[in-house]
């Protein structure tokens, strides 16, 4: 995990990949604990048997399944020291060009795309997220999430 001392050494890494997280996998459980908090009960999602008749031969996971991963990517990436609070301010844009069969192992790869200051003691931040399967050919998502981070260093 990278520790930022200040905002400045987050401005410092523009344009540049600052993490790369270790492997999650992606359990049955999960997907049917996602779909139980959700009401999205699709078979594609929730039904092993029917799943393993349908077009991937296995459930897989809900692409906001795979998005809710993010929070949990940026944990365990990066932190900001002396920060008192980070919050997630949305999405511009997120898809999904692969399916997560379960049982799949992904990690994330985070750009830092755009960075601005917000007064008094904020930092918004536009990362560029691409969420890769293991051994798979094409990411499973690539999102821009903008974070804001308050109190840290300037």
């Amino acid at each position: 995990m990278r520790t930022f001392t200040s905002y400045s050494e987050v401005l410092s890494c523009l344009g540049q990949e600052v993490a790369v997280t270790d492997w999650i996998t992606v359990t049955q459980q999960q997907i049917q604990q996602f779909a139980d908090a959700t009401g999205d009960q699709q078979w594609i999602h929730v039904d092993p048997a029917r799943a393993a008749a349908g077009p991937f031969g296995t459930p897989i996971a809900h692409g906001f399944l795979t998005l809710s991963l993010l929070p949990r990517f940026f944990e365990s990436a990066f932190a900001f020291a002396g920060a008192r609070m980070g919050v997630n301010y949305g999405l511009n844009r997120v898809r999904f060009p692969a399916p997560v069969p379960v049982g799949s192992r992904l990690r994330a790869r985070l750009t830092l795309q755009q960075a601005e200051r917000i007064e008094p003691d904020g930092l918004q931040m536009t990362w560029a997220v691409t969420v890769e399967r293991e051994g798979g050919e094409r990411p499973v998502c690539v999102a821009e999430s903008l974070i804001h981070s308050y109190g840290a260093p300037a």
